[in-house]
């Protein structure tokens, strides 16, 4: 089949839950060296700062607030330090080992698609890869281990600048479509559920206006229970006031998406 389209995904938030994974680890980070934990709800509202994609970086600005903010006497631990505490909860062991010496909370993790979705959307004429900011030993775990795929084009952290600064996301677009990008190329999609992932599409539309690019936002997947739909809705508005050009209510309305319409 001829093809119609590309479409990068985010993971986390996206591919998988991180809910009882990154994020618990970040809540559990913060609170080793704070004695405060954060919510999910202080969570959310940081990413919708735009800015923090990096959660050891978020980590520790939440740390950074709450001794301003509560004036505590507590240090504020370096970098590298909230990264080995990080990595602890996250990963349980060395993340260079292999995966099944792993006991952190990266086994919690539940996954939002399976093999067959992609093999869907190639077959539908959609092109696919990933550009995440999760470290490469984590991405490629939930990618070719849990799901199974194969070689999968991937831009992970440390292989290009963090979003939203669109260096990978185009970088991997060309990989996959050719050097030049520009009108005379199919569409270019990037699904992600944070408004930093909104902006590295919004500034790829800057660097490279002659190419169609496509955000497409959805809402982590925390907030897709009845119980929180106000707090969804509000979290969907942020990220199409942010540029988001589509919102999607499941990862699964892509089977049928045509990217020509957007």
């Amino acid at each position: 089949m001829k093809n119609i389209g590309l479409i990068l995904f985010d993971i986390d938030g996206v591919i998988r839950n991180v809910e009882h994974s990154y994020r618990l680890s970040l809540k559990k980070t913060v609170y080793k060296f704070s004695g405060w934990e954060p919510s999910y709800m202080d969570i959310d509202n940081a990413k919708n700062e735009g800015i923090w994609n990096n959660d050891w970086d978020l980590s520790l600005e939440f740390i950074k607030r709450i001794k301003k903010k509560g004036n505590l006497n507590i240090e504020i631990p370096t970098r590298e330090e909230i990264v080995k505490c990080f990595e602890k909860f996250y990963f349980g062991a060395d993340p260079n080992k292999d995966s099944k010496f792993w006991s952190g909370f990266i086994r919690n993790e539940e996954l939002l698609v399976d093999k067959k979705f992609f093999d869907l959307l190639k077959n539908n004429g959609i092109i696919w890869g990933f550009v995440s900011g999760a470290e490469s030993a984590s991405a490629k775990f939930v990618l070719e281990k849990r799901l199974g795929l194969k070689s999968p084009p991937l831009i992970s952290m440390g292989d290009a600048p963090d979003k939203p600064n669109p260096k990978g996301f185009i970088s991997l677009s060309k990989k996959l479509l050719g050097d030049k990008l520009g009108s005379s190329n199919i569409p270019i999609g990037y699904v992600g559920d944070t408004i930093a992932d909104v902006n590295t599409v919004v500034n790829a539309k800057k660097e490279i206006p002659s190419q169609k690019f496509i955000s497409i936002g959805i809402a982590p997947p925390h907030l897709h229970s009845k119980s929180r739909l106000n707090e969804r809705h509000s979290y969907e508005k942020n990220l199409k006031d942010a540029g988001a050009d589509l919102i999607l209510n499941s990862i699964y309305d892509l089977k049928s998406i045509n990217l020509a319409l957007f």
